[in-house]
Parts: structure tokens; sequence; C-alpha cells
């Protein structure tokens, strides 16, 4: 039993190397600098990657989606003098969960999606949720899973009602990138893509009946997110770099 578990570990191991290699020929439809991601990012802030790694087209192709990748701005770490300080913390199918500089993904296209409303004390512990995972292993089998899902003719939901609650493994110290950032927002109760749902009263309220019913939101399983949920959810908003003060378009010169 212990030899099959190896063996598996090994397997997935080398499986993560070879989908962690690098695409040749990427060439990203806009990226922005790293003086320009610092002046907007805020902790707490979602960052969504176009990745250029073999898993990541695998990701696009499955999600029908630009975003193969997700991150959490956790800003500057106390103690950390680096020039290039690690402000990201991220989940990779070769190394598991770590912190990583912003620079890592200056040559990629990026977009940056952040909470709507999020008190500060929570944006605070969605962070501290984040960094409490660094370490953690990478669940393959989620993706995997993933992928199998988004490619069955019977959709998330219609499964979720079959008793489908989770991907993955199982372990909780295994993840991937978009089940890591959406297990940190919803350890405070924010919504991503929550369902509502119609359930009996539980207020005390005078006058209620037994067939009273209230509106009730129910979250989804971290196991189940895609990066690009993140991008599609109502409950956060897209912050983009502007031009400078000084732009104006009648003043470019266009090659004909």
């Amino acid at each position: 039993m212990q030899t099959t578990g190896r063996c598996l570990d090994q397997l997935g191991s080398w499986l993560g190397r070879y989908l962690s290699r690098p695409i040749a020929g990427y060439e990203p439809a806009t990226a922005y600098s790293v003086d320009q991601l610092t002046a907007l990012l805020q902790p707490g802030d979602v960052l969504l990657v176009e990745g250029n790694l073999r898993i990541s087209s695998l990701i696009k192709y499955v999600t029908q989606s630009t975003w193969s990748h997700v991150a959490l701005y956790v800003g500057p770490q106390a103690g950390d003098r680096d020039q290039d300080p690690r402000v990201l913390v991220e989940a990779e199918a070769e190394h598991g969960v770590i912190v990583s500089p912003l620079s890592k993904y200056v040559n990629f296209h990026t977009r940056i999606c952040r909470a709507i409303g999020l008190r500060p004390a929570d944006r605070q512990r969605v962070v501290s949720h984040a960094l409490g995972r660094v370490g953690h292993d990478y669940d393959l089998k989620n993706v995997i899973d993933l992928a199998r899902d988004r490619l069955s003719r019977t959709s998330v939901t219609e499964r979720l009602k079959r008793g489908l609650q989770a991907l993955g493994s199982g372990e909780s110290t295994r993840t991937i990138c978009s089940a890591l950032i959406a297990e940190a927002f919803q350890s405070v109760r924010y919504p991503i893509l929550a369902t509502r749902r119609m359930v009996p009263c539980t207020s005390a309220a005078a006058g209620h009946t037994d067939d009273c019913l209230e509106e009730a939101w129910q979250a989804r399983h971290s196991s189940l997110f895609a990066p690009r949920d993140f991008d599609v959810s109502p409950y956060f908003t897209v912050v983009k770099p502007v031009p400078s003060a000084d732009f104006d378009y009648t003043q470019l010169r266009w090659v004909d």
C-alpha cells in the first residue's frame, strides 16, 4: 500500500514538472510594469494571470477563459527588505503554495479583481488565511477532476444536486490556485459565485408559519472554482491601470 502511494506521488511529481514547462512563442495581449501594478494593488486583491505553461493551456481550454492562474496580493511582509519583495500568495503545480514577487508576472497578461465593500478587518483575515497555507502541496487531482467535470455534459449545478460536493484529493494540505483564493474569501463569508436559495424561516419573529420561507446564501465548495470565476463574479470589480494624464488619442501616430 505504501509502495503504491509512493508511486502515485512520484507520478504526480513528474506530471507536475511536465505541466509546469513553458510553451514556446507565448505573447501576451498586453502587459503592465511592476510600477503600474504596485500603484494599484491593495492587500486582498486578486491577480488573474494568462499563463504560458502547459497546464495553463489545459485550464484555459477547460474553462473557456483567458485566465489560467490566480494569485492573492498580500503586500510586503514584515522583515522583507528585498528590492523585489514577495507579495503574492499562489499555488503552483510544481512547488505548491508559495509567496512570489510581483515581477514574476511583469511580462504576462494580467487583471486585477477587487472584492466590493470588503471590510478592512476581513481583508486582513483573507490575507492571513492565504499566508497560513504557504507550504501546502498542490492538488493535481483537483485539476484533473475539474477538467473532467467541466468537459462533461452535466452542469456543475446539476451535479451538485446529485451529491457532488467537492473535487480533488480531499486532503486539507493540498490545494490549487483558485481553491486557495476561494477558500480565503469564504473564510470571512464573502460571496464569489454563491447560490441564493429559499429555506425555512429561522427567525423567532411572531407570525411565522410552518410554510414560511426566507432567502439564504449557499457557498460553492472551494475546489469547484476556476480562475475565471473571480472575473465573472458580480461581487468583484475590475481595476485597470489608466493611461497617463496627458493621453490624447488624436496625437497617436498610426502605421497605415
